[in-house]
């Protein structure tokens, strides 16, 4: 039986992480914008905050899981055998993306004619790998995708919390390590790390009429959805194989 909270709770979260996420990123990439130059640190903080509310709204809409991203569950299936989530969860997570996205394009309207580069103007989108070679930027996204199921999965294991994560504090320790995933391991291809935040604005940035846009690296995009998934099944296998759950 399909959980409808947890859906919308997933299509809304999904959507103020891209809304916040993005945000940031065009904030610091876009001409004339006040935070424009404002770096990496203003970049994967602002990321950290955008998980953390979405989480947080996902979770007060009734959504008890609160994914916001297929590579989580992907990896929630093969823990549970609830395979229903594969096909209420991620459309709703990819269309709240894509929703979010279309959302930053009107925030930041007037800019994106100011703005020459469009590579600039495509990262407020989607990710794009600093060096182009597709098996490593594969390797990156699953490394990343690897570590951030492995200790969110450590962090809520009762081992360290017996009674339980104390509540409103999972949306904090969540966005906290993607906080750290992005200072320490994005800056080979962005961390994507979930396939619905980099599928959903790609789509965006293909239909919209954004003011000189380029191409939207279809050729690319494989990377940064395939790449999680088989991040978050590694993990699961090493969670599992070492009894963490």
């Amino acid at each position: 039986m399909v959980n409808l909270s947890a859906v919308v709770g997933e299509f809304v979260g999904t959507f103020v992480l891209i809304v916040l996420g993005n945000g940031v990123v065009a904030g610091a990439l876009l001409n004339r914008s006040k935070a424009q130059n404002a770096g990496w640190i203003s970049i994967t903080a602002g990321w950290a905050v955008a998980v953390f509310a979405g989480v947080a709204v996902s979770a007060a809409l009734g959504d008890k899981d609160g994914h916001l991203n297929p590579a989580f569950t992907v990896a929630s299936v093969m823990m549970t055998g609830n395979a229903m989530r594969l096909f209420t969860y991620i459309p709703a997570q990819i269309l709240g993306a894509l929703c979010g996205a279309a959302v930053v394009w009107l925030h930041y309207k007037p800019h994106w004619e100011m703005t020459e580069d469009k590579g600039a103007k495509f990262a407020c989108f989607a990710t794009s790998p600093a060096v182009n070679s597709p098996v490593w930027n594969f390797v990156s996204e699953v490394l990343g995708t690897f570590v951030l199921v492995l200790v969110a999965t450590a962090l809520f294991s009762k081992r360290i919390a017996p009674a339980g994560v104390a509540p409103g504090l999972g949306p904090v320790l969540v966005g906290s390590l993607v906080w750290g995933i992005g200072l320490s391991l994005g800056g080979t291809t962005g961390y994507a790390i979930n396939p619905a935040r980099d599928l959903g604005p790609r789509i965006a940035h293909s239909v919209l009429p954004i003011a000189g846009k380029g191409s939207s690296g279809w050729g690319y995009a494989w990377v940064p959805v395939l790449g999680p998934v088989a991040g978050a099944a590694l993990a699961v296998a090493v969670i599992r194989g070492l009894s963490m759950i």
